[in-house]
């Protein structure tokens, strides 16, 4: 299986540039795959910058929820809409 990642991008005054959000894109991947994505995401990402993350995995519920708590990484949303789940996760 194949993943996306989108980049957000603010423009500042003097042209210079701030990556706002991260997209993640690992629906039809399973269980450990969503966590393991997100993690070497994060890994590559500045203090407060914010990873969206999309799976179909229920188990990723639960995965997601304690890697944050375990990582100190802020979990700021956590839905499910039509069988695909969203993670909202700041990283710390």
């Amino acid at each position: 299986m194949a993943y996306t990642v989108a980049l957000a991008v603010r423009e500042h005054k003097g042209g210079m540039s701030e990556l706002q959000l991260i997209e993640l894109d690992t629906t039809g991947l399973e269980c450990p795959m969503p966590l393991l994505k997100a993690k070497r995401a994060l890994n590559a990402m500045e203090a407060g910058q914010q990873l969206r993350i999309l799976a179909t995995d229920q188990g990723s519920v639960r995965d997601f929820r304690v890697f944050a708590q375990q990582s100190g990484h802020l979990l700021l949303a956590s839905e499910e809409a039509d069988g695909v789940y969203m993670y909202l996760l700041q990283k710390s």
